[in-house]
């Protein structure tokens, strides 16, 4: 006896929206399935607002607004079942962000719930992550996003310690994150992996799924400290229109790509870490299987 269910998760983050739609397949005796049936991807940086002026601007609201009215009806087309729509950073520092929920509820009929960074890493962690690691080896989980990056500590299959920074791509960008905060971040990881002999990163986030997807190595094999440096340097030598028309990288990841890659670099660095896995994972993701266990 086959039982199928539909979950959908929207992930509102500082440089992009997303809409998941899962198709949730139940057989007795084994492990639910969780397919992909629908990804929709709006780049509204949300990020450029909320960090550099405090709010998001009447044309970004109208914006968000027709996406979330535009995933409403998606996920009636597909049938969805249950959903949930979180908020990051962007949302989280606008100073207007409680007032753009309730507008997006009263004109899309989507309610968004508003996240802090602790349980934004919790939620992510709530994936297949945990079956990725190996119980006898120390695992730095990077998870970059537009407005903060959370940096998850693993050990013996467990988590060791948790912290977000306000350090996130489009905040690069905008020359927002000053030395302190780079500071903090180098002690943070520094302490942290300390009394861990070997330390291997995990990434996840959109821009070091590119760069994995651009290395055409299989999805199970790591990609080496070496390998990410020399990519940091090649990307750095080409123009904004370059990565664009040479790499085909989307407008709005031709930018961010850059700050991305030197935080995975920097983690890799102050942690000893010569390696990093990627694995197909993020808060959309964590957001079906949380609902689906029933953790939010």
């Amino acid at each position: 006896m086959i039982t199928l269910k539909k979950y959908a998760a929207i992930d509102i983050g500082s440089n992009a929206m997303r809409l998941l739609i899962v198709n949730i397949v139940e057989q007795e005796g084994k492990e639910p399935q969780f397919n992909k049936s629908s990804l929709v991807r709006v780049p509204i940086r949300l990020g450029q607002d909320a960090f550099t002026v405090g709010e998001i601007t009447e044309e970004n609201i109208d914006r968000m607004c027709d996406a979330m009215t535009a995933f409403h009806l998606l996920m009636k087309v597909h049938k969805v079942q249950s959903y949930r729509a979180f908020a990051t950073s962007a949302m989280r520092e606008a100073y207007n962000g409680k007032e753009i929920v309730e507008l997006i509820q009263e004109k899309a009929n989507v309610t968004i719930e508003i996240i802090d960074g602790k349980k934004e890493a919790a939620i992510i962690a709530s994936t297949d992550l945990l079956y990725l690691l190996n119980t006898d080896k120390t695992y730095l989980f990077v998870d970059v996003g537009g407005g903060s990056t959370e940096f998850t500590l693993f050990s013996n299959g467990k988590m060791v310690n948790s912290k977000s920074f306000k350090a996130g791509t489009v905040r690069l960008l905008n020359d927002m994150v000053c030395d302190i905060v780079w500071l903090e971040i180098e002690k943070w990881i520094k302490t942290n992996t300390l009394d861990y002999e070997e330390v291997t990163l995990i990434g996840s986030g959109g821009n070091i799924n590119k760069l994995f997807k651009m290395s055409g190595i299989t999805q199970e094999k790591p990609l080496s400290y070496i390998y990410i440096n020399s990519q940091y340097a090649f990307l750095n030598s080409l123009t904004y229109e370059q990565r664009i028309s040479e790499l085909g990288l989307n407008p709005d990841r031709a930018d961010v790509i850059i700050p991305a890659v030197r935080i995975y670099l920097n983690a890799m660095k102050w942690s000893g870490a010569r390696q990093i896995y990627v694995p197909k994972i993020g808060l959309s993701d964590g957001i079906v299987k949380a609902m689906y266990h029933g953790n939010i």
